[in-house]
């Protein structure tokens, strides 16, 4: 029968064991034993879950007693329990079953609805009980599960309306690194050491939970939050074990002020408030504010405002030519998103950008800037313009998908374009991540016809040997790199260096963020090819881009 609970009948009378088999058959399924060895050799290898046994005591080979015992060593195995079948007189036997941890006992000779009622009973219990434990309390670290800590919380805060309180959040860094590198079993040893200080730091009155994975969640009376989230942050990071001397714990605090919010709710802000800072290396602990409260609802609206901007063609995209530094000439431009929204007007890619990233909607929106810009210069070039290669953008979310390449080359077929149209730039820092994956994509690219350029150098920490493996065209030089190195007192030998570096390698350089007549002379002189910036262009529209791809001017 479908679901039918297993009952292991243990002795080594053939007619007890067959008599209590056909009681109890059509409700169970019934595994018998000879003896306490057999029955243990049985509850170690059967793939079967007992939920109860049925055991006798004066047995050959092993005798019940000895099976209790042995059973009371395993901590799976003693949950299981056992009632046992003791003769009617022998009170002593039925006290010594009892003391070596028999769950209850049923005398011979057996009466059949005794003997069912006695089963039915226990398991409903056991099971019930179960239940109970696995809703309330997390099975590794033995803390409260968010479930039950959700009502727990809700049931303390009706009871107390004029007690303050706070949620503190605890959040392990790059656990998941922890876990790959040092195996699981090490990772779980972190997660108990580290249960274990939060759940004493927070104090004994708090109400403690593993709410996933790494992060515990401590609710409790709060007279001063920020010293209780110091103290916790500076006792779960004494939490170290050898391998992991570098562990970073951060900590949020959510001071309750809002009992309007349902738990979920509250819980939502501790964690914004500890996912702020997140990599931020200097500082550990952070106090949920209005500020934060003001961003999480600015990201949940541009969130939700999505699909409609799509589809409404709210995006647009805009082109910052590049210009070659020694006669003038636009070269190129670079394509950039803008968002162009109805009620909150022109919206910074410096906000939906990163939050595109961190939702996964920056696949389909490199996607969509991709094919607009495609279509503009499949446009521009049957309207007859001397096109210049135009490069995009391209996320590091979208660098590591397996049909990278494959997505530029069906745009190109879509848009009948040939590839040296198309530039494509990958910043810095993705050279730094899956090597062999991006070496191999970016191979693939230009076998495919296409150039790459390397954007934001000087903002990340590139490989050199990674780059030299890298059939690259182009090194685009970060602003602040720029900036920062124009700006000093010495003869900018740095960027100089570079340039030489890049050229070296086959590169052109391009310069970013060029603001003045001067900035672009001294790039020049250093043997910089190209640069863009407001000296020359800021990012026009399209329209405004096809008028300069009808003039062709010299601005410098």
């Amino acid at each position: 029968m479908f679901n039918q609970k297993h009952i292991l009948v243990v002795d080594d009378n053939e007619i007890n064991r067959e008599m209590l088999e056909m009681m109890l058959s059509e409700e169970y399924d019934i595994i018998t034993a000879e003896n306490g060895q057999e029955a243990l050799d049985i509850l170690r290898n059967s793939s079967v879950e007992i939920s109860i046994i049925l055991l006798d005591i004066i047995m050959p080979v092993m005798d019940g007693y000895a099976f209790l015992d042995e059973i009371k060593k395993d901590d799976e195995l003693s949950l299981i329990p056992v009632i046992v079948m003791t003769q009617a007189d022998a009170v002593e036997d039925e006290i010594a079953a009892l003391t070596h941890g028999a769950t209850d006992y049923v005398r011979k000779p057996y009466t059949i609805q005794v003997v069912k009622h006695r089963v039915a009973s226990i398991i409903n219990l056991r099971e019930t009980a179960a239940m109970v434990n696995q809703f309330m309390y997390d099975r590794l670290t033995g803390m409260y599960t968010k479930e039950y800590f959700y009502k727990k919380v809700r049931e303390i805060l009706d009871e107390n309306p004029d007690t303050n309180y706070a949620i503190a959040c605890s959040n392990i860094e790059n656990f998941k690194f922890y876990n790959d590198v040092f195996g699981r079993k090490t990772g779980d040893k972190l997660l108990i050491e580290a249960a274990n200080v939060f759940r004493r730091e927070a104090g004994p009155d708090a109400v403690c939970c593993r709410y996933a994975a790494d992060r515990f969640l401590a609710f409790a009376e709060s007279e001063n939050e920020e010293t209780v989230s110091i103290r916790l942050n500076n006792a779960i990071s004494d939490v170290r074990m050898e391998l992991l001397e570098d562990m970073i714990v951060d900590v949020g605090v959510y001071n309750i002020t809002d009992r309007g919010v349902t738990i979920e709710q509250m819980c939502d802000r501790v964690f914004l408030a500890v996912d702020s800072i997140k990599g931020v290396y200097d500082r550990n602990v952070v106090i949920y504010n209005d500020e934060l409260r003001n961003r999480l609802l600015r990201e949940k609206s541009i969130t939700e405002a999505v699909e409609t901007a799509m589809e409404e063609e709210q995006f647009a995209v805009y082109f910052q030519p590049k210009y070659d530094l020694k006669t003038g000439e636009m070269v190129g431009a670079e394509a950039l998103a803008r968002w162009i929204h109805p009620e909150w007007g022109f919206m910074s890619p410096g906000e939906f950008i990163p939050l595109f990233e961190k939702n996964g909607f920056i696949k389909k929106f490199d996607e969509y800037i991709r094919d607009v810009t495609c279509r503009k210069i499949r446009e521009w070039i049957e309207k007859g313009y001397s096109m210049v290669p135009v490069s995009v953008n391209v996320s590091r979310a979208n660098v590591y998908s397996a049909r990278f390449a494959d997505g530029f080359c069906k745009m190109m077929k879509k848009y009948n374009l040939d590839p040296m149209y198309l530039h494509i730039e990958i910043t810095e820092s993705a050279y730094t991540e899956n090597v062999e994956q991006i070496v191999s994509a970016v191979k693939n690219l230009r076998e495919n016809g296409f150039r790459i350029e390397l954007d934001d150098f000087g903002q990340g920490y590139s490989s050199l040997s990674v780059l030299s493996e890298m059939p690259l065209d182009v090194m685009k030089l970060d602003m602040g790199f720029v900036r920062s190195n124009l700006d000093r007192d010495d003869d900018n030998g740095i960027i100089g260096d570079v340039v030489n570096m890049a050229h070296r390698m086959s590169m052109k350089v391009v310069a970013e963020g060029v603001e003045t007549l001067e900035q672009a002379n001294q790039l020049e002189a250093m043997g910089c090819d190209f640069a863009q910036g407001y000296y020359f262009s800021r990012p026009v529209s399209a329209d405004d881009f096809e008028k300069l791809l009808i003039e062709r001017k010299c601005i410098k």
